[in-house]
């Protein structure tokens, strides 16, 4: 490089550092007119999108959407003055209203809920006519189109198939407004238990996160106690087994579900485990009775880890023990919201029956729902569709702890687009400087102002080679210093420009399927954003199989942890090793690193 180059940086990063301590803007090199910008104030009450869309920052962006209710209910509101009990249409509006009850309110609703589930058998007697429901999964918005759709609840009975919570933004809703329904119409509502009613699942799962997001830890907990007091299985009208899962070969008579302590977290294998979370098989309609006659009548229930799964041939058998007519049972989406089984060939009837009453599933399934109204020995399956609510965020995080890995990975962003205006020439390893800017700009505060800095002449530098023993190391010069702070910096910046791009991935994983696939987005889902995401889940049975993970027993507590602590070690892996500083920061790099 020429001498007349090397000092023409020299003074470029001088008169720089001059602008920089004087706080003065740099001279206008051309003369070209200066164009001034209008001073008007800019209305802080208005903002204006990219596409010239304005909105006020002081009214609700979507203004037809009304806010949530702020106050919670007195005493006076909630309960009926005279009986005591929960008023359920108050409730209902108020719940719809996205409202909370005080502590001691929704204590006491609990606490009434499970004294009168305590006071009912394990094998409930459900008469007909009555509507049959299957999971609900705390899509509360939705269970209130299925009180339009099989009747108003004052006037209809209704059986539900268990699965009140979990995986829905809206679980404490839905279980509270059925425990106030079955406080005020004990003999025309019946809630069954799901396998979701249980500690396990709702600690891996989000009924517990919602609780105490949205209550406190004693609500969960008398949440816990209300499950165990839940019936296992009903026989309704006579003629036909209602049950959350299925059936077991520990299920020889109906007085087996008698004998069962159900007031307990349910086990992982038994009778109570089977009832909750047992599956027919999937060729359950493809085998005959006949040819099923040698082989096995249950296997293990490989999606679930846990139960059995049984064929079509335990089912007839089972019926045949018992008299009765029919399975119905819950526990499985459905794409139209329910699903007929083969039918038995003594009655004719489906063996088998699956409900599944939680439309648009997780908001990704795009199935129906489906109830089943039976009056006067006639089966009436009525379907519907998803109804609009609320949008929650993850774990319902508060939209500024969402915003920060977004706003966080922006802001490194900027700082590098900073360091991006030196031009390749100026990022060149190999870079001369006629003398030091930094002891020059410290020498000109000193001067007159408009003096200039005196000319010096550029000497190419040259290393000494070392002759005889190591000399001591000379003090590391300000320069120096400030060299090596600006290097650290630079890679300091790198860093958490990747630790942010990780945090804003993760919380798109999340968003876009929630608790789809253990919480974790398939790879590569996200590579072509919001509309490479709706082709990667474009269907009912692509959305099961992305979810086939959490059909299955959650891990234990332990192994949780476990995997969340190899989980950090990876991101952490991926923020140090990560080859994403650009070439930019890679020169800066390298050109600060030089002595």
């Amino acid at each position: 490089m020429s001498d007349k180059v090397a000092v023409e940086n020299s003074n470029k990063i001088s008169n720089a550092l001059r602008a920089l301590e004087s706080k003065n803007p740099p001279k206008q090199l051309t003369s070209q007119p200066t164009i001034e910008v209008s001073s008007a104030k800019k209305d802080p009450t208005l903002y204006t999108t990219d596409d010239g869309e304005s909105y006020s920052t002081v009214d609700r962006a979507v203004s037809t959407v009304p806010p949530p209710a702020t106050k919670k209910p007195t005493d006076e509101q909630l309960f009926d003055q005279y009986t005591g009990l929960p008023n359920v249409q108050f409730l209902k509006d108020h719940f719809i209203n996205e409202g909370r009850l005080r502590i001691p309110q929704i204590l006491r609703i609990l606490e009434m809920a499970i004294r009168a589930l305590s006071a009912e058998p394990n094998l409930l007697e459900v008469p007909a006519p009555i509507t049959v429901c299957g999971d609900v999964h705390g899509q509360f918005f939705d269970l209130m189109k299925l009180f339009e759709v099989g009747g108003e609840p004052s006037k209809t009975s209704y059986l539900f198939l268990g699965d009140y919570v979990d995986r829905g933004s809206f679980s404490i809703e839905c279980l509270i407004y059925l425990y106030s329904l079955k406080l005020n119409y004990p003999d025309s509502i019946w809630l069954l238990r799901g396998n979701h009613e249980c500690k396990h699942l709702t600690e891996y799962f989000t009924f517990k996160s919602e609780v105490l997001h949205k209550y406190n830890m004693d609500v969960y907990e008398s949440c816990l106690e209300s499950f165990n007091a839940l019936s296992l299985a009903a026989i309704m009208n006579k003629q036909f087994f209602c049950v959350h899962g299925g059936i077991s070969p520990d299920l020889q008579s109906l007085d087996d579900i008698v004998k069962i302590n159900r007031f307990r977290e349910p086990p992982t294998k038994g009778l109570m485990c089977d009832l909750l979370w047992a599956d027919p098989v999937e060729d359950y309609d493809e085998k005959d009775e006949e040819e099923d006659r040698h082989g096995k009548s249950f296997i293990r229930n490989s999606v679930r880890g846990c139960s059995y799964a049984f064929t079509y041939k335990a089912s007839c058998e089972f019926l045949e023990r018992t008299g009765l007519l029919s399975i119905i049972r819950a526990h499985e989406a459905q794409d139209m919201g329910y699903r007929m089984y083969k039918r038995t060939k003594t009655m004719g009837f489906p063996s088998l029956l699956t409900m599944f009453s939680a439309p648009n599933y997780l908001d990704t399934y795009g199935n129906k729902a489906a109830v089943l109204k039976y009056e006067n020995n006639v089966m009436n399956i009525r379907q519907f569709n998803s109804s609009p609510h609320p949008y929650w965020l993850p774990n319902f995080m508060d939209v500024f702890s969402w915003s920060l890995p977004f706003v966080g990975e922006k802001v490194t962003d900027m700082l590098v687009s900073i360091l991006n205006i030196c031009t390749e020439e100026e990022l060149g390893e190999d870079t001369s400087l006629a003398f030091d800017p930094v002891e020059a700009a410290k020498s000109n505060s000193a001067m007159a102002p408009g003096r200039k800095a005196p000319a010096v002449s550029f000497v190419e530098p040259t290393k000494p080679t070392p002759v005889g023993p190591p000399q001591p190391k000379e003090p590391i010069s300000e320069y120096e210093a400030k060299r090596i702070a600006l290097r650290n910096k630079v890679i300091a910046i790198g860093r958490v420009s990747r630790m942010y791009s990780v945090l804003r991935q993760e919380s798109e994983s999340v968003a876009h399927l929630k608790s789809l696939n253990a919480g974790v987005l398939p790879k590569g889902s996200l590579l072509h954003g919001s509309e490479g995401l709706k082709s990667t889940i474009s269907s009912f049975e692509e959305a099961k199989k992305a979810d086939l993970k959490n059909e299955a027993l959650p891990p234990s507590s332990n192994e949780i942890k476990r995997r969340e602590e190899e989980k950090s070690e990876l991101l952490k892996k991926e923020i140090d090793n990560a080859q994403n500083n650009g070439p930019v920061l890679q020169r800066l790099i390298r050109r600060l690193s030089q002595s």
